[in-house]
Formats: C-alpha cells, structure tokens, sequence
C-alpha cells in the first residue's frame, strides 16, 4: 500500500508539476531541491506513474555512492508498501537487488557508465536521473556528458533530469542545452552557528594525516553539544578512520555511538537512517550525509571543518585520497542538517575569521583526481581525447596526457589512444585500468582466485590495523571477521567470475602477491637504498615506517604512498615484497639499457648502464665513449660549474673585460662574451679543443684568451682596430704606459697624479672618457675623475695640499697644466 501520508509531505511535491512540464516540452530539466525535501525518493517514483496518476515508466537513478543508492531504493520502496527488489530496486557493484516487475531502479553513477558502455541505447529506459550532480563527482560528469550523446544520436525521447542539492544550477542548464531550472523550497528551520575552534592550534592536514589533536577536540565538542542542546548529534569527519578514533574517544557518554561511511555494514546504515526512539544518538558520518542521505531525529551537528579529495601527483607517480578544509558549500549542507525537523545548532570546530578563507565550493574531481578510469570510459565511447563531450569542466590536458601513458603502458588503448579488445575487457571489469592490468595479467602467473584476492585489497584499502604488509594483510583478511573482511570476500568472488577461465598458477602467497601488486603499479617497483629508504622507478623517494616488517626487503611493490607536505619522499602505507626478476617482469616497459656519458662529481663519467625507470640495475665503466656525448657532457660541465674550468691568464682575462667593453658601447660586430652567450657559442670559439677534449684536466689545458680571439670580427676587417679602440695600456704624458682596467661599468687608469701634469683633457676609449684614479707618489689613492679639466681647475688645489705636505720631496706646480709630467722627485729632476 502506497504511504500517500508520507509522499504528501516531502515538500519537493509543490515543483513536480513544473519539473513534468519542463519534461514533456524539453526533455531535459534541472531540479534544484535541499537535502531532505524528496527530490531522491518522490520525484522518481512520480516519473515512474508510481506515486500519482501518470503513465508507468522505467526510470533510473544514478547516485554517487552506493550507501545512498541502497538507502535511497529502500526509502521508496517503503513509500509504495513494498521491499526493495519488487517496483523499486538497486543495483550497485557487486549486489543486484531486482525484480520482473522493477520501475525504478537506483544504480551508482559507476554501473550506469558500465550499462551505457554495453547499451548505448538505454532500452527500455524512459528517464534518467543524474542525482546530487553538484558534488561534481568524476562518474556523474561522464555519465551526464555520455547521456547527452545519447539523446542527441539516438535517444532524443530519453528523458533527463539533473538534480542537485544546491541552487548554483546554472552550468548543469547550459550544459543540458539552457534546460528549464525547476526549484523546490524545503522545510528549514533556523540553525544556531557556534564557533568552536581548538584552544591551542593544531598542524593542518597534509595527505591522510589529521593532527590527533584536532580529533580530541571534536570528541570534546560532541560532549558539549550533547550537554548544551537537546536532540541526536551528527558529527562531520573527513574519513573511516577519523571516525574511528573519535568513537573511541565518546566512550561512555550517554548516547548511541553510530558510524556511518561507505565501509559500514548495511545494517548499521539502516539503522542510523531508520532513526531511534531509544535514547539519543550520536552519528559520526563522513560527507555521505552530507546530501545524500537524511538522518532522522539530529538537532545538533559538530563539524570538523575537513573533507577528503582525490589529488594526483602525475610527476611522482602517486594518487590518493587527501585531507582537505571543507569548501563553504559544504559547510552551509552540513549546517543545514540540524534545521531539518525543528530548530537546532551547528558547533564549527574552527574559528569564524578563518570562515571567509575557505573555498566557495569544492575541486571538481575532474580538475584534480587521476584521470586513467576516464580517459579510458571515454577511449571506448569513441572520444578517446574526450574532446566532443558535454562536460562542465574540460579535463587538463596534463592530466590527460598521463592517464594516455597509463592506458598505453597496461595495453588499454594503441598509439593512437584508440581503445584496444583488451581496454574493452578492463573497462568492464569495474576496476582502475592499473588493477584491471593486475587481474588479467596476473591471472594467467598467480591463477585467477588468488589474483582476484589482491586486486580486491588494492581496489578498497585495507584498514590500518591490518599494517602495511599487503602479503600479511590478505591473509588478515582471508581469516578477518570485520566488515572489511566480508565486503572483501564479496568482491573476490566478482573478481574470480571475471577471470575464472584463466589459467591457475603456482608459487607462495607473498610471491604472487608481489606480482600483482607490481603488475598493478609498475612504476612504483622500488629497490632499498637503506635504513628502510627505497628509490621508485618513477623517480621518487619511499621511506617505511620506523619498526615495519618491510625494511630489510631488497625490493617493494609500493601500493600505497602518499608524500607528506614538505617531503622529499612518499611515505608507504602499503606494499608488498618483491625481488629484482618480478619488478623487471612487471615492469618491462620501463626496462632501459645504454650508454650514458654526463658530468657529474666534478668530472665526465662514462658507463654502460641498466635501468628499470630511475632505478639502476647494473653499470659498467665505458672505456671508450664516443666523442659527441662526451663533448655534450664537457659542455654541461661548462654550464653547471662556470668557464673558469678552462684556462684564464691575467690577459685572457682582460682581453674579454675589453670585448664585453665594445659589445657594451659599440654593439655589433663587436661579441657578447656574457658567461651565457659564450656557452651558447662554444662551436664557435672553443674548437678544435673542445672536441678533443676527454675530461676535466683537458678544459683547464684549454687557452681561453687564444679561444676568445676567434669571436673577434675578423671577417669585416674590425678585429684589427681592438688595439685603438680598446688598448689594454694608454700612454701618458710621463712616458708610461699605463694598463687600462676594462672589468667596471667604466673604464680605469690608475696613474700617478705627477704623470698627468700638462694633459688638459681626460683620455678616452672608443669615445668614452675613462676614470682616471690619481695615485699619491707611494701609489696610494688621491682622488678619483671623469673630468680631469674640470679637477685642475676645481679640485687640485685641495688634493696638492694634502700631498705636498706628505711628500715634499716631489714636485706640486700652481699650475699643474703647465708644467712637464714627470715620475721623478725634484732632485732626481734637478740631476738630469
């Protein structure tokens, strides 16, 4: 018997009139309705003709995850009197619960892209609901830009409706071709916002990491909210094991301590969604409750402040889930669960000036999640740089180009990213493409079963307490009575149909868990370097736990890594031991040989050299390189530790202050002799030496003011004129020929002020005056000019009473420009 009562009370009732006419004029709408008005569990029942008086259609409903998919169906099938299985239904990887007579049927957004990629026609399927699509998850952008293609090709009566929790729906009504926007107001109560921020500050979240204090005080802050408000509590946290730690923290307080997450057994979720009459509750939840579940009888919500998203690091090689601040968007969901049934509070666990810095909304999982499942989804829907479809946000083109990598290394997808009958086959296996490759090629080495058992620990990570040894973990879970243990064994058995007619295998348990784990992430073979530090062949540092069981293993199968803020290496959570014949085998493709010639240590190094990606295998001394590599390697010596390597006299040194001179203040022909430029130039001035060179010694043997003489202009006949137009001595008028000092921003002539005596005018140098440094008779500084008229005039009277006081033996004239220069003092001039 249909609950009329219920239905009629779900306040998303008032838009279904506007969201079928939208439907029946356009066929496409977009349903903006807040958490708890019906829009999950009314609206498909109604497009279905089981909830009114409309014809019967078939409709699906694709949610994000598979806890809000099991709850949703059981929802609806409870408001038409039945159990899930008869005209409502769910099918989520690994469990199908239909039947004949099924209408409405609520799928994960993973198995729809599955059934579209078998059938893209959809038959017999009259609508599609994408629900919760504002959480912007990867599999929902796909499927909406895959149904799209559909309507426009082949289905143009299939109806699709895009329904979100928010009211920023304008992108999804672009998006579905300026699609009628249909709004639903729900039943809000007013919430209270406590700021409760932690007395002493706490280390933010870097990778899985929570600081344990941070938790601390979101358990004491469940304890006040129990103490200060009436009603159940909902506590935010970022993750299963944060949830954890909190519950083992509200030990002995006067409520029901629930968890709910994706890991849950199913009957903890129905009976934190069924609600309690039984004394108050405390629901510790991750951002499933976000939107996408309704949890009775809460009056208080305690929000952490976190949330988990995936991030890629394409350069490392490693992808994960990390700990991020929740966006404002979240923040204003989670509130708004205490104000669902009356008025109620939200205790924030940090502080309201930090409020206004969070992001708005959070990262669209396509902008930063690893991109290998859907570059492959899009490879077998005929789009394999994903360029035609309908997406909010175009995928980033490095990220793209690294899932290709992926997809062409496990034999997904050929040179042209076309998709391969292998990609087919993994794409419907419901895995990553990396452990689809573990399956099937693990299979025909370990035999199917026990293939299908590691792929299953890689495909949901174990729980911590299982350790980091993958080996040591499966038998954990073989024996394990946990919820983790029984949602393994169901997926080992999907896994084993997938691939029982393959061929068994032999070999011990950690052997074949080694392989699969390597087939699984080839890059992430890594050999020890010590004291429990390991090099990736990716390139990256790994580094175990202080007191792991792995630390002696010569090589690992890293499965699990993440690197923190600030580290130079990943830390490994899980991984498996392997030796040096598993990680070539499953990583051949990385698998390199040659001959390397480079500078390093201050000298060229020669050597024949094996290597798995940046790991090195085995290398021999190169006796006898050949000469490009090894001029190549002298050149980046040159580069690296600077041209002083070659031979500089006092001369050569100078002759290049005089050509940077005239390139300064003449320009062409005149050549830049700028460190850079010549480097650029070494064919040009330092051959035939540089070529016969072998190493270090024989730069330094290399004479470079003889090199520098070759950039000169010989070829416009200008290289004769360096003499006059840079001397590298000037005579004065004493008879001397002083060095002129090229190596400032002008030049210098450091000259006894008596030598001078009768030049008027200040010499100059390719026109440029030089800055004449008048030395006292010891060859101590007098004075310093640009203008020596001008210093005759105005400043010598000073300078030649400080001097003839100090040496009177030498000759001071009124009128130094007047009278002969000299080097003498007056006696010596007296007896010649």
């Amino acid at each position: 018997m249909i609950r009329t009562d219920a239905l009629d009370q779900l306040p998303v009732r008032t838009a279904v009139p506007a969201l079928e006419r939208a439907l029946d004029d356009r066929g496409v709408a977009v349903l903006c309705a807040p958490p708890g008005t019906g829009k999950t569990t009314l609206v498909p029942l109604v497009l279905a003709g089981l909830a009114g008086d409309g014809p019967v259609r078939r409709v699906l409903v694709a949610e994000p995850r598979r806890i809000a998919a099991r709850a949703a169906a059981r929802r609806m099938a409870w408001l038409v009197g039945e159990q899930a299985g008869g005209r409502v239904g769910f099918t989520v990887r690994g469990e199908r619960v239909v039947g004949r007579d099924t209408v409405v049927e609520v799928v994960t957004t993973g198995v729809l892209l599955q059934r579209l990629q078998r059938d893209q026609e959809l038959a017999g399927v009259d609508a599609v609901i994408i629900d919760e699509c504002h959480e912007r998850h990867l599999d929902a952008d796909t499927v909406a830009a895959f149904l799209l293609d559909v309507r426009e090709a082949i289905r143009p009566d299939l109806r699709l409706v895009a329904a979100s929790a928010t009211t920023d729906a304008q992108g999804w009504a672009r998006l579905l071709g300026d699609a009628p926007v249909v709004e639903a107001q729900g039943v809000s109560h007013p919430v209270e916002v406590v700021w409760a921020p932690p007395a002493a500050p706490v280390r933010p979240p870097h990778g899985m990491r929570v600081d344990p204090a941070l938790l601390t005080h979101v358990a004491a802050t469940v304890r006040r909210a129990l103490a200060e408000r009436d009603g159940d509590v909902l506590c935010f946290l970022p993750g299963v094991g944060e949830i954890g730690r909190v519950a083992g923290q509200l030990a002995g307080v006067a409520a029901e301590v629930l968890q709910v997450h994706g890991r849950a057994p199913a009957a903890v979720q129905d009976a934190v969604l069924a609600g309690s009459s039984d004394g108050r509750r405390v629901v510790l939840a991750t951002s499933v409750a976000e939107s996408s579940l309704t949890v009775p009888g809460v009056r208080v919500v305690v929000d952490s402040g976190l949330a988990r998203e995936p991030r890629t690091d394409h350069a490392r090689g490693l992808s994960a889930l990390t700990t991020v601040r929740a966006s404002q968007a979240a923040g204003r969901q989670r509130a708004g669960r205490a104000g669902r049934e009356a008025p109620g509070a939200v205790y924030r666990c940090w502080a309201q000036a930090e409020d206004g810095r969070l992001a708005r909304f959070p990262s669209p999982e396509i902008k930063v999640a690893d991109l290998a499942a859907f570059a492959l989804q899009a490879a077998c829907w005929g789009d394999p740089d994903a360029s035609g479809l309908a997406l909010l946000d175009p995928p980033p083109a490095g990220a793209m180009s690294a899932a290709r990598e992926v997809l062409t290394a496990v034999g997904a997808v050929d040179a042209d990213g076309r998709v391969t009958d292998r990609g087919v086959r993994m794409s419907r296996l419901g895995l990553h493409p990396r452990l689809a490759r573990a399956l099937l090629d693990g299979a025909a080495e370990v035999g199917g079963r026990r293939a299908a058992e590691v792929v299953a620990l890689l495909s949901e990570e174990p729980p911590r307490e299982y350790g980091d040894d993958l080996a040591a973990a499966l038998r954990t879970a073989r024996r394990g009575g946990d919820g983790y243990a029984a949602r393994w064994r169901q997926e080992v058995r999907r896994l084993s149909s997938s691939v029982k007619e393959a061929a068994g295998g032999s070999g011990p348990d950690d052997s074949a868990v080694g392989l699969v784990a390597a087939l699984a992430f080839p890059e992430r073979v890594a050999r020890a370097r010590g004291e429990g530090a390991f090099l990736m062949a990716s390139g990256t540092g790994a580094e175990l736990r202080d007191g792991s069981g792995l630390r002696s293993a010569p090589w690992l199968a890293v499965a699990v890594a993440d690197r923190p803020a600030h580290a130079a290496s990943a830390r490994v959570r899980l991984a498996a031991v392997i030796d040096e014949d598993t990680a070539r085998a499953a990583a051949g493709h990385l698998l390199r040989g040659g001959e390397e010639v480079h500078w390093a240590g201050g000298d060229v190094v020669a050597r024949r050299v094996e290597r798995l990606g940046a790991v090195e295998l085995s290398v021999r001394p190169l006796k006898q390189p050949a000469p490009g590599p090894v001029r190549e390697a002298l050149v980046e010596g040159l580069r690296r530790e600077g041209l002083g390597l070659l031979r500089w006299t006092r001369e050569s040194e100078q002759l290049r202050e005089r050509l940077a001179f005239l390139h300064r203040e003449l320009g062409a022909p005149w050549p830049e002799v700028s460190e850079g430029a010549l480097l650029e130039r070494t064919e040009q001035w330092l051959e035939p030496e540089l070529s016969r060179a072998r190493r270090r010694s024989d730069l330094a043997r290399i004479d470079a003011g003889q090199a520098l003489r070759r950039l000169l202009p010989w070829a416009t006949g200008e290289a004769v004129r360096l003499d006059e137009l840079a001397p590298e001595r000037i005579e004065v008028p004493s008879g001397s020929r002083i060095r002129v000092e090229y190596g400032g921003a002008q030049p210098v002539l450091a000259v006894k002020l008596q030598e001078l005596f009768g030049l008027r005018e200040t010499p100059r140098v390719a026109g440029v005056p030089v800055l004449v440094h008048l030395l006292s008779p010891a060859g101590r500084p007098a004075a310093v000019t640009a203008d020596l008229a001008s210093f005759w005039r105005d400043g010598y009277r000073a300078v030649r009473a400080e001097l003839r006081g100090r040496y009177p033996k030498h000759p001071w004239p009124e009128d130094p420009t007047t009278v002969e220069a000299t080097r003498f003092t007056k006696a010596r001039l007296k007896r010649e």
